[in-house]
């Protein structure tokens, strides 16, 4: 089973849950949100609906990130990284009510590049794992600039799903379930965010997860053109 969506609600919530099976909720990781807000998000979706939220960077992201001009929380020294210190656990404690309120399935983690391949990011990762309340949910986590070797030590010592584009490698967990993201292009390192994908490529995406035959796959597409690259996807699954 192939479950289609995108990062955020790329059109009127109304619409949305009738066109898409899925979301990742990326509000959640620039704010913290009344739970108001979510409560209304859970009620209007329809049953079978699957959420997936993305960690408040709280957890994930250090203080001199760019994505706090964002945020409605003022950062201190302490945040980010997996760093167990008291500011990161409040802030996942924050995430988990919040995955609790919408009722998601998924918590996605997803670490900046200046969480580096090192002992050090390993013994924080070791250390806030030991002590998170996980409750029922799934952890998918995304790691940058990591090699294939120490993404799959990482994602097999803590049971987490391995966040993947599939048409970069394969997911390096062998769970019942896997989890993309489809940010766009790749040049020199960089994503480019502004992109279409070709049908050719939606092809070659649609070969690649159906490949790794595992009983769920959820496919989230983040790029500009996210919206009807999703719905092209979603089309083209239908038709096989």
């Amino acid at each position: 089973m192939i479950h289609v969506g995108t990062c955020g609600f790329c059109e009127k919530q109304d619409k949305y849950f009738q066109d898409f099976s899925t979301v990742e909720i990326q509000q959640t990781f620039y704010k913290i949100l009344q739970e108001s807000t979510l409560k209304k998000w859970r009620e209007k979706a329809p049953e079978g609906f699957v959420f997936s939220i993305k960690a408040f960077q709280g957890v994930t992201h250090p203080p001199n990130s760019p994505t706090w001009r964002r945020s409605n929380v003022k950062p201190s020294k302490n945040v980010g990284l997996l760093r167990p210190t008291n500011e990161v656990i409040h802030y996942w404690k924050i995430t988990l009510n919040e995955a609790k309120i919408l009722n998601a399935r998924f918590i996605l983690i997803q670490l900046p590049r200046s969480f580096k391949e090192s002992e050090e990011s390993f013994s924080n990762a070791e250390r806030f794992f030991s002590i998170i309340d996980r409750g029922e949910f799934e952890i998918a986590v995304e790691l940058r600039g990591w090699s294939e070797r120490g993404i799959k030590k990482f994602v097999r010592e803590f049971d987490v799903i391995d966040v993947v584009d599939p048409m970069v490698r394969v997911p390096l967990h062998g769970g019942g379930v896997n989890y993309y993201r489809l940010h766009g292009k790749y040049e020199n390192g960089r994503i480019i965010y502004s992109y279409k994908y070709s049908d050719e490529e939606l092809l070659k995406i649609r070969e690649r997860v159906l490949s790794f035959h595992v009983e769920e796959s959820y496919v989230y597409f983040n790029n500009s053109n996210m919206c009807e690259d999703a719905q092209r996807f979603k089309q083209l699954i239908m038709k096989f």
